[in-house]
Order: structure tokens, then sequence, then C-alpha cells
């Protein structure tokens, strides 16, 4: 069986990158999310399992010392990671997986699985950044702060991706997501086949 092709997908907090997720995944059929692990606290109307595997810290440090994790980080005082056996299981049914990660994990992903194609979500500009993390009424001042005072960090690295694409129009956006996905998954059934 063929291997599947593992994609990343990255922006700034407050970009709508799950938003655009979910409507990639109305526009391209077989692609398999994959639930990262997070230290921090469910936000309303989260459940564990579905946007994230909420663990506390104890259990995360113990993965990481047990190699667990294909990438692991610490963002905005909390850990995130994606365990290696959830990836490499999809990979291996042929699926194609997409990671919904931070910059640090997906130039770990990167570094270890070359093949992978990063896409960064890019807001249109960082005050309209600014408004959409004020709007999503999340996060308190001093951690808007810390994710504002990243993103700058985060769309700097942009460069270092296969893709970018700007969130101005969330449906103009999944469109141009769902192009290079569907590209990217020919160009990997054409090497496939020859």
């Amino acid at each position: 069986m063929k291997r599947g092709r593992l994609f990343i997908l990255s922006g700034p907090s407050g970009v709508g990158k799950g938003t655009v997720r979910a409507r990639l995944f109305e526009r391209v059929s077989g692609l398999v999310y994959s639930i990262s692990c997070t230290t921090r606290k469910p936000r309303k109307g989260e459940v564990d399992g579905v946007q994230y595997r909420f663990l506390d810290e104890g259990t995360f440090e113990s993965y990481v010392k047990e190699n667990l994790f294909l990438e692991w980080a610490r963002v905005h005082g909390h850990f995130y990671g994606t365990l290696l056996a959830d990836v490499e299981s999809e990979l291996c049914r042929g699926n194609n997986i997409v990671l919904e990660i931070d910059v640090q994990g997906a130039l770990q992903v990167k570094e270890k699985m070359p093949d992978s194609v990063m896409v960064f979500l890019m807001p249109p500009s960082l005050e309209e950044l600014e408004k959409r993390l004020v709007s999503r009424g999340t996060e308190e001042n001093e951690t808007m702060k810390t994710r504002l005072q990243n993103a700058s960090a985060e769309v700097a690295l942009s460069g270092c991706y296969d893709y970018a694409v700007v969130n101005d129009e969330v449906d103009r956006a999944a469109d141009e997501l769902a192009g290079i996905f569907q590209k990217e998954i020919s160009k990997s059934k054409g090497s496939a086949d020859e």
C-alpha cells in the first residue's frame, strides 16, 4: 500500500486555522486530522480526544522522556505535542494526515520527515489578527499580549514553509488550501506510479 502524505498547517493564534481546516476537510476527501496533546485547560466547547488530548504536565513530560512525540514544544506557557505512533499508523494505512501545529513543532517535523508539506496560514495583517483574538474572547490580557508578540516572530518564519496562504476570507483561503493539497496528493500518486 502506498504511504500517505503528511501535511503541516501552522499560523499564529487567532488566524483561523481550525475554521479553515474544517472547510478544507469539506473540499478534500480522505484527509485525517491528527489530534495533538496539550497541557492547557480546555476552552469552552472543547472535548478531550476531539480538539486535543488534554494531559497534565507530569504525563506530558513522561511522554517526552519516552520519546513518544514526533514533535513537541512549549507555546504560550503550555506544552503541545504530536504522538509519533498516531502519525505513523495513519501514514502506513495510506491516509493523508493533517497536523495543525505551531512553528516550533512544524520545523521539528520537517527535519524528521522532509517530504512533509508545510503550509503557513497568514493573517491579512497583525492588526486584523489582534481584532480576531479580542473578538474570540478566550484570552486574558497578558496571554493576548504574549500571543501577539509570538505572532510577529511566527510570521517572520513563514518563509521556511512550502506555501503561505492569507486568511483574508475563510472560503477563499480554504479553496486555495484545497488546491495545494490536491496538487501535492496528485504529485505523490504520480511518483508512486513511476
